[in-house]
């Protein structure tokens, strides 16, 4: 099997066309941001065209000011949304509904589909931010403990 990196700059153009004609697309993530629920080179999401008004813990691809192309978790929509990464503590604000591209609504987890409308996934959603304190603070805990053993 061949493994091809195409950047995401170059497949915008063509995703826009088959959103914009109501197709779905489906994309390997990259990164870590995402963890524990997608996995790079493992997982993948099917994006959906945008619907006019995003909401809480809804997860678009969207593209920042700065070009990058970033799929995270929106954890307050208003005016404007501010996302979060799963495996991040801070959140990205003052992100505008025209920087979104499409928002997933279903997600591979190995050989295994899933909606976002399923009710186990709602709720990993969250649980997984509002426990986002108790794990930053576990997280420097254990950081701190393999430190001082290791020294």
């Amino acid at each position: 099997m061949i493994d091809q990196h195409v950047k995401m700059a170059e497949l915008l153009p063509i995703m826009l066309e088959g959103l914009a004609y109501g197709k779905e697309v489906k994309l390997s993530p990259m990164g870590i941001s995402m963890l524990p629920m997608l996995r790079q080179g493992i997982d993948s999401v099917i994006l959906s065209p945008l619907p006019q008004k995003l909401k809480k813990y809804d997860l678009p691809l969207y593209r920042r000011d700065n070009g990058q192309f970033v799929l995270h978790r929106i954890v307050k929509a208003g005016d404007d949304y501010t996302c979060m990464g799963d495996n991040q503590f801070a959140e990205e604000t003052g992100i505008r509904h025209d920087q979104m591209i499409a928002v997933v609504t279903s997600f591979t987890r190995g050989e295994k589909k899933h909606s976002v409308e399923e009710f186990p996934y709602r709720l990993y959603c969250r649980l997984w931010y509002h426990s986002r304190h108790l794990r930053h603070f576990w997280r420097r805990g254990i950081g701190f403990l393999y430190r001082r053993l290791h020294k």
